[in-house]
This record gives C-alpha cells, structure tokens and sequence, in this order.
C-alpha cells in the first residue's frame, strides 16, 4: 500500500529538539542530553526548550516562582476532577481536565506570544497536580497542596504520596522528566502540532496531545514492561519467558524504536538512575531483571531498549503506581508539547496532507430497491 505511518516523512522545521538515530544522539536546543540530564533540571529543560537559552539564575528563579504561583487547582476544576468516575484511568482524567481548563480561560483564544507562555506555564504547573488530585481522590483522600519551597519533580511526588521526598527520590524523577521532555516529531507532538495548525487554541492542542500519548505503542509502552516484569516474576524466569514471546512473535514492549537504530541515549541514562533508586529502595530486583531482559532480547533478535524499558523500574522503585506510568510520562513532555505549538503559532501553515486513495472506481451505483440485504452490524 505504499508508505504508512508517516515514517521519514518530514512535516516542517524545528530548533527545539534532533534526533540522529544511526548514532543514538539526542540534542534539546543543540545541547547534548546526556549533558542535561546529568548537570540540569526539568525547570532549566522547559525554560531552554521555550526560550531557546539556559536561564540565568536570575530568570530560573522568575521561571521557578512563576511556575509555583501556578500549581493550584482553581476550585472549579477540583469539582470537575471529584466528578469524574473513580475507576477512569488517569490518562483519560487528564485528557478531561485539560480540556476543561481551557473553558475557565478567558484568554483562551489569544494568540499573542505573551498569553501563549502563559498558557504554557499554567499547563506545565498544573499537570502534577491534576493527576495528585485525582489520585489521591480516587483513593478516598483529600488531594494535598503543592508546596511552594518544590520544583516539578519533588511536589508531584510530595502531592502524590502526602509526604515531602527525599533529595533523592526528587531528583531521580527529575531526571525522568528531563529525559523525556521533547523527542522530535513524535506522535502525540504530530497531534498537537495538526491541532494547532488550524488555529485552534493550545488547550485543545495539548487535549490532542493527550490522546496520542495515552496509546501503547507510545507512551503507554512503560506500562507494558511492568507488566511483563511481573509476569516474569524471578530473575530465573527471564530468560524462558522472552524465548516464548518472540517464538509466538509476540511484541516485547521497551525495545526497538522507529528512528533508533542504536541505543536510545534516554535508556542509557535511566539504566543508571533505575540503579541508583533501586540501591537507595534496597532493591535492585526490578533493574536486575530489565537488563536480563534487554540481554535476552539482544542475543536472540539484536534489538536495542528504548526509553520505556528503563522508566519503568524506576517509576514502579519510586512508589509511582502503574496506571501513572503514561501521566508521568505527560507531565514532562507538555514542556515539549508548548514550545512545539508556540514554534508552529510563529510561522503557521494549516497541515493537509494528502492520501494515496487504492480503493475501487468506476463503480456502478445501485438503486436502494435492487440492493440486496447485507447485514454487517
């Protein structure tokens, strides 16, 4: 049928993010991950990818209060989050509240640069703390407050649990959200970026967004290898159990990817941190078993992990549990998201791409008294 999935088509320029697959190199803004992920924050990664520079100290600190000032839930939307069905996944919730917010916003189709920066600052606030909120709601627990003394990472944690995080912990999930706060033209930015192209506001854009990511073959992934550890089980079940998967040529979540042609420099860095939460939990087991897995897949089909295989242990090690894997995974990348949108305001054209129609022509239209039944439903 020709070209699917879009694969090496190329929709438009970008500064924010590049990938080059064949070396497993990623750059935010011409600057190596590896170097951000080991020496910043996730606040320093948002400001770079919206305002194209590191931040002073001066303007992270204004980045910094300026986000804090932001993290509450206007009482509106905490009534729309008590409304929601308990048992909804916390994608789904998400989705919701993100497209609601955008109804309490009076601005909400104002285009200028300024009222998108500060979309863009309330959505990346508020993410942790809508998806605290509605756990800990659907837990029958009052939602906690974040803390203004926190970044992203810490009070998402602390608003999550009800206790404040150890430096550790904090900056282990950090390094998460660094990692995965922009990757090129990936599906739920495609969404976003379609969405925002016909001039629709960035509330409904990140909705979009939203909705991509909530898939498995994206950014539901992470949830699919924790799943597959607790299947394993022991360490001595590993190897048999990735033999019988790929005899029944069934997909082995958290390895392969559609532009890595060698190690995700992602996974490189949360195999180390995955190390280092599970030395500080006293348990070692889940990273153990990833990268007995990832050595299983390697020597039978030559695959490399990608960044779900590792996010996975080390949410699961945090305490962070599964259904939140994917939200995770979302209050990090809405930096992304914004700054892609903000990049497709500034020099819009609408996307229509075209289909490469292989159906049938010619054909013969037939009267509805000479059809005969063809009942399909």
């Amino acid at each position: 049928m020709g070209q699917t999935g879009l694969r090496d088509a190329v929709v438009g320029d970008t500064r924010l993010s590049s990938i080059n697959g064949e070396k497993g190199e990623l750059i935010y803004r011409g600057i190596d991950i590896h170097d951000l992920a080991r020496s910043s924050t996730f606040e320093e990664v948002a400001y770079l990818l919206w305002f194209d520079a590191l931040p002073s100290r001066a303007s992270l600190d204004t980045f910094r209060a300026n986000l804090n000032k932001r993290r509450s839930l206007p009482a509106k939307l905490a009534a729309v989050l008590r409304d929601l069905p308990h048992d909804g996944t916390p994608m789904d919730a998400l989705r919701t509240a993100v497209s609601a917010l955008g109804l309490f916003d009076p601005k909400v189709m104002d285009m200028s640069l300024e009222a998108q920066v500060e979309k863009a600052l309330t959505l990346t606030a508020i993410f942790p703390t809508i998806l605290a909120a509605y756990y800990r709601i659907s837990q029958g627990l009052e939602p906690v407050a974040p803390d203004p003394s926190l970044d992203t990472a810490a009070n998402f944690l602390h608003m999550f649990s009800g206790k404040k995080p150890d430096d550790r912990a904090a900056r282990v999930l950090d390094v998460a959200l660094i990692l995965h706060a922009d990757h090129g033209m990936n599906a739920s930015t495609f969404a976003a970026l379609v969405t925002a192209s016909t001039l629709s506001d960035m509330y409904s854009a990140i909705t979009s967004a939203i909705g991509a990511l909530k898939g498995p073959l994206h950014g539901g992934a992470n949830e699919g290898v924790i799943h597959n550890l607790l299947d394993i089980g022991e360490m001595e079940n590993v190897d048999g159990w990735v033999t019988r998967k790929l005899a029944a040529h069934e997909k082995i979540m958290g390895f392969g990817h559609a532009v890595y042609k060698a190690y995700d420099p992602r996974a490189t860095e949360l195999k180390r941190i995955a190390k280092e939460v599970g030395a500080a939990a006293g348990t070692t087991k889940w990273v153990a078993m990833t990268e007995r897995m990832e050595q299983a897949v390697w020597n039978a089909k030559q695959l490399y992990p990608n960044v779900d295989l590792y996010s996975a242990s080390v949410y699961y090690t945090l305490g962070i549990p599964t259904p939140y894997f994917t939200p995770v995974f979302a209050i990090s990348r809405v930096a992304g998201w914004t700054a892609h949108v903000m990049e497709q305001y500034a020099d819009n054209k609408l996307m229509r791409p075209r289909a490469n129609y292989v159906g049938a022509r010619g054909v013969t239209y037939t009267p509805l008294s000479e059809r005969k039944d063809d009942i399909k439903l």
